[in-house]
């Protein structure tokens, strides 16, 4: 039995990609052979479900080639080694791959009623689980890693840093490891909060002479860390020296850090070497845009979720014309459901085609020029004034702005984007910063955002 399996698994070795292999195939164990069936035996039900989804038919094939007749073959969770948790009383069923439920016979309980050790600036989004992940060529590597830290397997590996494009499911996996180490470990304590609020709570504690009781949440309070978009640490030395001082501790200790960024750390205009150096030893895995067949599936998968009824070629359709990311794709899905139920339509071709010619066409007619022109039409200012060196409020508020709509409304690199408004890189994502941070406070910024934002995605510019 076991020399039948070691040839199997050569086999699929041979076919499927080291990374992969290793997570996924390794693990299993053979427990029982007949002439009828072939049985395994896998650690928990998380790995059943991605053989059951992504591999038990190329398994099937090989022993069934290798056996020469038509084995039944038969995959089973080994309750003995599955890992099983008790939280207030519950048990935390690990196959549930992070989705944050509890079950205590028949009920289940989310995971937000848990008490845990999160704490954070930022709260976990309920549907980012690895559950609810779509896997593709474009993230499979991503996800594995992501996976591989959460169930803690013993790869070497106790850093991630999940680089990708605005939409593509970075923040999805990072909040995934953090709920699936809550959900299997909870006596674990959870940091998850930005660079940017990290920023911010340095700051308010050298105003409160409270630096101290700063340095040592983060330096002894936390087993793992989830600090998403690094890249706004550019330009802020003092917080880069205390960031860099913290992770210092948390490597020495083993701790799980999860970086998230839209660049590479190389890439990030005024870091420092030191930080750069402490967040790039971990592995670095970059996350691309989903091909048609991943989409396809994130469509269904979103319908499934939502409950919404989507006939097999209008999906296609949406895959085909969505091709920019995933919100893009859940932007296109949720307004054809929603048109469909405003107007008591069928959801057919022609309704997919209305709501996709402002979807996707969006950013192929706007372009960084176009956006300078608008914005100067709408705040009173030349193209000349808000291209020039000078930094008069006046000026300064529309020039971030037009960056922020650039960097939201076209394909171009921020050093194309600062170089078109005679700006660095830097200066670029600064204003970016500064203009999020306003929406935030939903004041007069965000109207005047939210009124640009209509008049380009309504082509009226």
């Amino acid at each position: 039995m076991l020399n039948f399996w070691e040839k199997v698994k050569a086999s699929l070795r041979e076919q499927i990609p080291h990374h992969i292999y290793g997570m996924w195939i390794e693990p299993l164990q053979p427990v029982g052979m007949n002439d009828a069936s072939f049985e395994l035996s896998c650690p928990n039900s998380i790995i059943k479900q991605k053989i059951d989804n992504c591999y038990i038919a190329l398994i099937k094939s090989e022993i069934h080639s290798l056996s020469g007749n038509g084995k039944e073959l038969i995959i089973k969770v080994d309750k003995i080694n599955e890992n099983d948790k008790k939280v207030n009383g519950a048990r935390v069923d690990a196959g549930l791959c992070g989705t944050g439920k509890v079950l205590s016979g028949s009920r289940q309980m989310q995971f937000s009623d848990i008490k845990n050790n999160i704490w954070a600036k930022r709260i976990f989004h309920k549907g980012f689980t690895f559950d609810n992940f779509v896997v593709g060529s474009n993230n499979d590597f991503a996800y594995s890693a992501a996976l591989s830290l959460a169930l803690k397997k013993n790869t070497g590996q106790n850093a991630l840093y999940l680089m990708a494009k605005t939409g593509l499911g970075k923040s999805h996996l990072s909040q995934a490891i953090g709920q699936q180490i809550l959900s299997s470990y909870p006596n674990e304590r959870v940091c998850y909060i930005t660079a940017e609020d990290f920023a911010g709570e340095m700051i308010h504690a050298f105003r409160h002479n409270s630096i101290e009781k700063f340095k040592k949440k983060y330096q002894s309070q936390c087993d793992v860390l989830l600090l998403e978009d690094v890249h706004f640490l550019t330009g802020k030395d003092r917080t880069q020296v205390e960031l860099a001082l913290a992770l210092d501790h948390l490597f020495e200790l083993k701790k799980k850090i999860i970086f998230t960024s839209c660049y590479l750390p190389s890439d990030i205009p005024k870091m420092n070497e030191s930080l750069c150096s402490r967040i790039s030893c971990g592995l670095i895995s970059n996350i691309d845009p989903p091909d048609f067949s991943t989409r396809v599936r994130i469509l269904r998968q979103k319908s499934k979720q939502n409950g919404y009824k989507i006939p097999s070629d209008v999906t296609e359709y949406l895959a085909g014309e969505l091709s920019e990311n995933v919100r893009q794709l859940e932007s296109g899905l949720l307004g054809v459901a929603a048109k469909s139920s405003l107007l008591g339509a069928t959801i057919d071709l022609n309704l997919a085609e209305s709501v996709v010619k402002n979807l996707a066409g969006r950013k192929k007619v706007i372009t960084v020029e176009a956006i300078k022109k608008l914005v100067c039409t709408e705040f009173s200012v030349s193209v000349k004034d808000i291209v020039s060196r000078s930094r008069r409020q006046g000026l300064v508020r529309p020039r971030q702005i037009a960056i922020y709509l650039s960097r939201k409304y076209t394909d171009q690199p921020l050093q194309f984007i600062g170089k078109s408004f005679n700006r660095q890189h830097a200066t670029a994502i600064h204003a970016i910063s500064s203009v999020e941070k306003e929406l935030k406070i939903r004041g007069t910024v965000h109207k005047q955002v939210d009124i640009l934002s209509k008049k380009l995605e309504s082509g009226k510019f």
